[in-house]
C-alpha cells in the first residue's frame, strides 16, 4: 500500500511510532501524544542490515505482531498541511529501506482523549530480513554485537527501554526489558574480560 492510498485527500494525519520514532521522529509535526494501540505486541523479530546492522550481522529491531489481548505503547505524531506529504516521503524511505513493511491504519488511544486513527508501519514475516522469535538471551546477544549506519543496535534497544520507563512508567513491557537485561549482561561480561 502506498502512502497516498492510505490518506488520499487528508490535510491532517496521525503517525504512530513504537520503535525509534518514539525518540527520533526526524520530521516536522504539529503535536505528539504518548499512548497505545490495541491488538498488537511489540517484538524484536525483524532484522536490520542497514540502520542497526549489516549483511553479515543483521541487527534486530521491533515490529508489531497481532495479538487481541495486547497493547503497544508509543508516540503518535500529528502532521498537518505540507507536513503530511513531507513526513510520508521521509518515512517511506526510512521505514521501507530494508523492505518488508506494510502500512496500516489503527485506533490510537491517549489518556483523557478520544481515540484517533493513526498510520503505522509493520514489518511482515514474508521477507528475508524477518528473523522471528528467539529467546531474550539470543536476541540480547545479537543486539549487543551489531552496528549499522545509524549506530549500535544496543543504542536502539536502550533508548526504547528508556522511553518506556520515562514516558510509560506504569507499563511492564516484559519482552523489551528481558532483552535489555540480556544485552546488558553480555556487555558487562565483555567489559569484565577486557
Amino acid at each position: 500500500m502506498k502512502p497516498h492510498d492510505v490518506i488520499a485527500g487528508e490535510s491532517s494525519l496521525w503517525i504512530f511510532g513504537y520503535g525509534s520514532l518514539v525518540w527520533k521522529p526526524d520530521f516536522s509535526y504539529k503535536r505528539s501524544r504518548v499512548g497505545y494501540i490495541q491488538g498488537y505486541k511489540r517484538r524484536f523479530w525483524h532484522g536490520d542490515n542497514f540502520h542497526r546492522g549489516n549483511d553479515e550481522l543483521p541487527g534486530r529491531v521491533v515490529t508489531l505482531v497481532e495479538d487481541d489481548d495486547e497493547r503497544t505503547w508509543g508516540v503518535a505524531f500529528e502532521v498537518t498541511g505540507s507536513q503530511v506529504d513531507e513526513s510520508l516521503r521521509y518515512l517511506d524511505l526510512r521505514e521501507t529501506v530494508c523492505g518488508g513493511y506494510v502500512m496500516k491504519m489503527v485506533d490510537f488511544f491517549a489518556d483523557g482523549q478520544p481515540p484517533v486513527r493513526a498510520l503505522l508501519y509493520v514489518a511482515t514475516s514474508d521477507n528475508p530480513l524477518y528473523l522471528g522469535p528467539a529467546s531474550p538471551e539470543e536476541i540480547g546477544t545479537q543486539i549487543a554485537a551489531c552496528r549499522g549506519r545509524t549506530g549500535p543496535n544496543l543504542e536502539y534497544l536502550l533508548r526504547l527501554a528508556e522511553f518506556m520507563r520515562s514516558s510509560c512508567p506504569h507499563v511492564e513491557d516484559s519482552h523489551l526489558f528481558s532483552i535489555e537485561a540480556a544485552a546488558l549482561t553480555v556487555v558487562s561480561h565483555l567489559v569484565a574480560v577486557l
